[in-house]
């Protein structure tokens, strides 16, 4: 059995995901439901994002051990050799990377801050932004020589250094043993251990560690002064198996009224004999309010994390906030989505399973969404790599999701030992930015998507935990849906539960919407969708549709019976996808959807997205078949080989393609791509029957191209 658990492990997937001014003023919220909550007018009333800069080129600043020599010259050295290489690589934002579980160096805090202000000086120089980035409610605690052995060989990036056992008893800041902070075990009543990492975690909850992290931040603001704040694990790792401290028993019984049930309560709990991320009975609302109040919990410290730092960015790691799986470690983007700033998309992977990258465009279109939703907020794409054809496919990907890259060698999570020829992130990144700002530099963050259809996804079918008959949740269909779009070149974009219940909102597009299990649906939902249907707007569903409520209630009658009954011609009734494959084909043959483009001729593989940059239309070409080349020796902490090189599978690159003029009209294009170097090659255009047919040769490029 696989004992390697990381992020994306949590979800099933370990593919390559590379998913202004600061306003002072009030947002009014476009929705007035919540998913929790009884909220008035005035808690309505949202603060705006705190924008100062737009990151487009961002890169990992690691740390190591050595760092902590400062202030020794070999270090003001190095920092001063990086920082400049940082700039010639064009990177205008560094992410601090290392020294990453923070309290396990909280003997050295005021060496540490020294060091990180002098790279903040160096950085800001050559006006590169510095960003901190740590976690903060963890510190390593290893059970026994095996599982530190263990640390040793898969989290080395983490840069280790954490108490012994018998230091571990006494260690504190702010005068809080961390011993008082942590979680407790429902079974047992043990200190909570997320084993998958090899730490122990603090209690989101707990007014000792609150008011610990929000003195140390109020020192690391005061000494250092970051330019903004990325603070991770804004989740719980532990898992079902906590928190049972009487903080979350007082807070359960406060906001939702029920006691804490013993762990022998099969109604509440399941079968616990199971994996944990198994546990729980959906079917109880107890239980479901209990997954709402941790999500609440965290929520609560990102609110606190936020007034701290003031009108600095604020963001925390995700690498997806979709299934139903994540409710068991209260990871839930959605939840905090209003109290951050930037939006980022992680990617825990390195090894030969990058390529399939085609599986995560839902999570990369969601996140993209949540960041626009938050008024046009940064979205960021990291990517880690060991090799220079993964960093250049992490680039690439940023650029067809039309999002920021961040580029990130991850050499300290190989396995047991780093590679001879591992290279430097800006070394492995500066060929890409240097002939992006040469030949093609689109800036994202002035640029327009197209969508086509959107696509729904209701966070409401996740938090209460529905699934259909089969054991298919609402999500894995709405990722089916996004892998089909993909292939067949159709744009479209994810539209998510507050918007879904504002009928202005439905109606400013005209694309239709698809709805596929939304099992789970508010009133103010149902009533928007009810009244953009009379409208003439057009809607896709498929069975079962509002059979619940957004608390996971079971209603007395669906609501598709009411929405069936209307007979209106533009509602349009399918089969779900993951129960009929061939309800696609249904879909783009209707005469009621004219695709934008089509593909006529060529080998099936290259995909495009469509984007306006101001006016400029661009079409981005990525590879969908390509072939990972495995490194013989090295390997990424689960053993599989890490990817060395990249092929393309596609035979015949020459392709034509159909445009509906009137929807996209091009008249001259050529196309580029780092892999024709400086060169660039001419695109055939024609006109034929209100079309614009393309032809392009995308012979010899592996992974990446663009048309402008």
């Amino acid at each position: 059995m696989k004992t390697i658990i990381n992020r994306r492990d949590f979800i099933k997937s370990s593919a390559l995901v590379v998913a202004g001014t600061g306003l002072g003023n009030q947002l009014y919220s476009a929705v007035a439901e919540h998913p929790f909550l009884s909220i008035t007018p005035d808690q309505r009333l949202i603060t705006a994002p705190d924008i100062p800069f737009r990151p487009r080129r961002v890169a990992s600043w690691w740390n190591t051990l050595d760092d902590l020599l400062w202030s020794q010259k070999v270090i003001k050295d190095k920092v001063k050799r990086r920082a400049e290489g940082f700039a010639s690589a064009h990177i205008d934002t560094a992410m601090n990377y290392g020294f990453h579980v923070r309290f396990d160096y909280s003997n050295y805090f005021g060496r540490l801050n020294e060091y990180f202000h002098f790279v903040k000086e160096e950085l800001n120089q050559y006006d590169i932004k510095f960003i901190e980035h740590y976690s903060c409610n963890h510190v390593h605690r290893p059970r026994g020589k095996e599982e530190r052995e263990k640390l040793h060989r898969t989290h080395r990036h983490h840069v280790l250094l954490f108490h012994d056992p018998e230091a571990a008893e006494h260690a504190q800041y702010e005068g809080h043993l961390f011993r008082d902070l942590v979680e407790v075990d429902i079974i047992d009543g043990s200190r909570g251990y997320a084993r998958q990492y090899q730490m122990e975690a603090f209690c989101h909850n707990n007014p000792g560690f609150l008011d610990m992290h929000q003195k140390y931040l109020e020192r690391l603001i005061k000494e250092v002064d970051f330019d903004g704040y990325e603070i991770d694990d804004m989740c719980d790792y532990v898992g079902l198996r906590a928190c049972g401290c009487k903080y979350c028993r007082e807070r359960f019984k406060r906001d939702y009224g029920h006691e804490f049930p013993p762990v022998t309560d099969t109604n509440f709990w399941g079968d616990i004999t199971k994996p944990m991320l198994q546990w729980g009975n959906y079917g109880n609302p107890v239980f479901r309010d209990w997954i709402k109040m941790k999500d609440d919990i965290i929520a609560d410290h990102v609110t606190m994390v936020k007034k701290v730092i003031g009108n600095k960015p604020l963001f925390t790691c995700c690498s997806s906030t979709g299934p139903i799986i994540l409710n068991s470690i209260s990871l839930n983007l959605e939840r905090i989505a209003d109290k951050l700033d930037f939006y980022m998309l992680e990617n825990v992977g390195i090894n030969i399973r990058s390529v399939n990258w085609g599986e995560m465009d839902a999570e990369a279109l969601q996140q993209k969404d949540i960041a626009e939703k938050r008024g046009n907020s940064p979205a960021i794409a990291l990517s880690y790599t060991i090799y220079p054809d993964g960093g250049y496919l992490g680039w690439s990907l940023a650029r067809f999701w039309g999002v920021a890259n961040w580029a990130s060698t991850f050499q300290h999570r190989v396995y047991e030992e780093d590679p001879a020829d591992s290279m430097e992130t800006e070394d492995m990144i500066r060929p890409y930015n240097n002939w992006e700002m040469k030949l093609s530099d689109l800036n994202h963050h002035q640029s327009k998507d197209l969508p086509e259809v959107r696509l729904v996804y209701n966070y409401y079918c996740r938090i209460n935990g529905w699934k259909d008959q089969k054991g298919v949740e609402h999500w894995n269909k709405t990722k089916m849906w996004s892998k089909k779009f993909l292939e067949n070149n159709i744009g479209y974009r994810i539209l998510r539960y507050k918007e879904l219940s504002d009928v202005n909102c439905l109606l400013s597009e005209k694309s239709p919407l698809l709805l596929d299990g939304v099992a789970s649906l508010s009133d103010n939902q149902y009533n928007a969708i009810e009244k953009y249907v009379s409208r003439g707007g057009t809607l896709w569903v498929s069975l079962p549709f509002g059979t619940h409520d957004e608390k996971g209630n079971l209603r007395k009658k669906p609501l598709s019976d009411i929405l069936i009954n209307s007979k209106r011609k533009n509602l349009k009734l399918i089969d779900s996808i993951s129960d009929n494959d061939n309800v696609f084909q249904q879909f783009v043959l209707d005469k009621s959807f004219s695709p934008i483009v089509r593909q006529v001729s060529g080998d099936i593989g290259w995909v495009v997205r469509l984007r306006d940059y101001k006016g400029k239309r661009v079409i981005h070409f990525m590879n969908t078949n390509m072939k990972a080349v495995p490194h013989p020796t090295v390997k990424d902490i689960g053993q599989s080989p890490v990817l060395s090189r990249i092929e393309s599978s596609i035979k015949n690159n020459v392709l034509k393609f159909e445009i509906d003029t009137k929807q996209f009209d091009i008249t001259k294009l050529n196309l580029y791509s780092p892999e024709l170097g400086d060169q660039s090659r001419e695109i055939h255009l024609s006109r034929a029957r209100g079309k614009t047919i393309l032809e392009v040769d995308l012979t010899g490029i592996r992974v990446y191209a663009v048309a402008q």
